[in-house]
């Protein structure tokens, strides 16, 4: 993975979403859209989105699905939370979270739920790798809090 944590993106309306001009920021990465464990995650997210800000933080969350698959998400759940969309990969790989997976029996390069933490310094501070929707957004909370 490189040091360098910043991106440009597009987000669910079109426009550009510059990492560096929301820091410090809670990244994270999911597979796909209105999926179960992706909506969970989303939804816990979107619930604790004003904690979040009032320690400053904004929460982004990255998939390759489309601007349209982000605004359908995001209108059909009510979620509060920026959604980008890297449909090429790019910080998908540049954050080293496009992996072999085993889908129903056959190998398939997706997205591993991943999140991090980008300091106001664009530094990594924290980062959970292969994790389980549920909980997660409380557990990254919880860490902001100790931090």
């Amino acid at each position: 993975m490189t040091e360098n944590t910043d991106f440009t993106l597009p987000d669910s309306d079109g426009a550009e979403f510059k990492a560096s001009e929301h820091l410090p920021l809670v990244l994270y990465f999911y597979p796909k859209d209105s999926t179960s464990g992706c909506t969970t995650e989303a939804r816990e997210f979107t619930e604790l989105a004003g904690e979040f800000r009032k320690l400053g933080y904004t929460v982004a969350g990255v998939s390759r699905d489309s601007q349209k698959s982000h605004r359908n998400f995001i209108c059909r759940y009510g979620l509060g939370i920026t959604l980008l969309s890297d449909p090429e990969e790019k910080v998908c790989r540049q954050f080293d979270v496009i992996h072999e997976k085993n889908m129903y029996g056959r190998k398939v390069q997706g997205v591993v739920r991943s999140t991090f933490v980008i300091g106001k310094d664009g530094k990594i501070a924290f980062e959970w790798r292969k994790v389980k929707a549920a909980g997660h957004a409380a557990q990254v909370l919880e860490a902001l809090k100790g931090a």
